[in-house]
């Protein structure tokens, strides 16, 4: 018998091609069949979703959680699970120094499936421009140790994917620590043979010396950022150094954020042919309230800018799978998967929705969370 069975929803699963009204079965926290009309009577308990979008549990790239210690952190659950991200990969809030606690007290201990990217700063994102006082990670060069990151990373790879580094002049001692931390990070993902991603907005190096450092399945967050380091040039046209990177393999996201998103920038890019390989949403405590909100909203803002719908889901779903390397285990609904499944709504009407410019455009369509299964059992707060 099924622990699980959800009706009569329109499943839109972008890896295996399928949208169309089936109902999904689930049973020991796995996906365990797809088709139309499976008998309730199968079940031990049925969700009846006519009318709703059944997904995979959606994807996010890049978020924030170290809540209570890096100023960014806002609380897992509530941020990412209970909107119907499953699985969510934190960008580098915790470095060797305090990747222990954040293991401890977060991630060991959340309903949402967390995975981290270590900073190559010791510290991680304790510090920043927005704390008092303000300072960067990078500003002391003696955090910046590969050693360190190495061993925290060979102690915890099951949950440490790869590494992050933050490039803002800002942040790094006015730039001059810019390309040391670059250097740095650089050595230590190569020494543990996993993904550097990058955040370029306001770097003091050209983009063109950043790229030359990123490998196939490295990241490019904040993609459409629109400022200083930014993937257009002063002409508004895509650098040729980005088309070279994507050819290699490099991965562009979106990293929404609080300051690295404006529709312009997207507009423009896409207009060229540049899209990007995962949407996320840059979560924190700076953004939860607005301009971001969650993962739907911001895919929401690819609907409005013309996006489809399955193309938009597939990079918070297929995409950030195959980026994690766990394809078939999570981002579908494949039978044998892991039993996450998101409902919404897809409402239509007149939305609002804002860039991190300020600028606000009116779409026709937005996702609405309305129901969260991970690993087969069905998301309410307390679980």
């Amino acid at each position: 018998m099924y622990e699980l069975l959800l009706k009569g929803g329109r499943v839109l699963d972008p890896t295996q091609g399928l949208d169309e009204e089936l109902d999904v079965a689930l049973a020991g926290g796995k996906v365990a069949r797809l088709a139309p009309r499976i008998p309730a009577e199968e079940a031990k308990e049925v969700l009846e979703v006519p009318g709703k979008l059944v997904t995979p549990g959606l994807i996010d790239m890049h978020v924030h959680v170290f809540a209570g210690v890096s100023h960014y952190g806002v609380d897992v659950d509530p941020g990412c699970l209970a909107k119907g991200v499953t699985t969510a990969l934190d960008a580098g809030s915790a470095g060797s120094q305090t990747f222990p606690g954040f293991r401890r007290y977060i991630i060991d201990v959340c309903a949402t499936r967390l995975f981290a990217l270590l900073n190559i700063s010791a510290i991680g994102m304790v510090t920043g421009m927005e704390s008092t006082p303000a300072v960067g990670e990078l500003e002391e060069i003696r955090y910046l140790h590969t050693g360190a990151a190495i061993q925290t990373i060979e102690e915890n790879r099951d949950v440490i994917l790869g590494v992050k580094v933050r490039l803002s002049s800002y942040l790094a001692r006015d730039g001059q620590n810019e390309r040391q931390a670059l250097k740095l990070a650089r050595e230590a993902a190569d020494a543990v043979q996993l993904p550097l991603m990058i955040h370029t907005p306001d770097s003091s190096l050209p983009l063109e010396d950043i790229l030359a450092m990123m490998k196939e399945g490295d990241i490019l967050t904040h993609c459409f950022h629109g400022r200083r380091a930014g993937i257009l040039d002063e002409r508004g046209k895509v650098r040729g150094a980005v088309r070279k990177a994507i050819e290699r393999g490099v991965l562009l996201d979106v990293g929404h954020g609080v300051g690295s998103f404006t529709f312009q920038t997207a507009t423009t890019a896409m207009a060229q042919g540049i899209m990007p390989s995962t949407i996320s949403s840059d979560l924190h405590r700076y953004n939860i309230n607005g301009p971001v909100f969650d993962l739907a909203t911001t895919v929401s803002k690819f609907l409005l800018l013309g996006v489809p719908l399955d193309e938009a889901l597939k990079r918070v779903t297929t995409h950030p799978a195959r980026a994690l390397k766990m394809e078939g285990q999570i981002g579908t609904l494949k039978e044998g998967a892991e039993g996450d499944v998101a409902v919404f709504e897809l409402a239509e009407g007149e939305f609002s929705f804002v860039d991190t410019a300020g600028e606000e455009r009116i779409g026709h369509q937005k996702l609405i969370p309305v129901h969260v299964i991970r690993g087969g059992k069905i998301y309410r707060k307390g679980n």
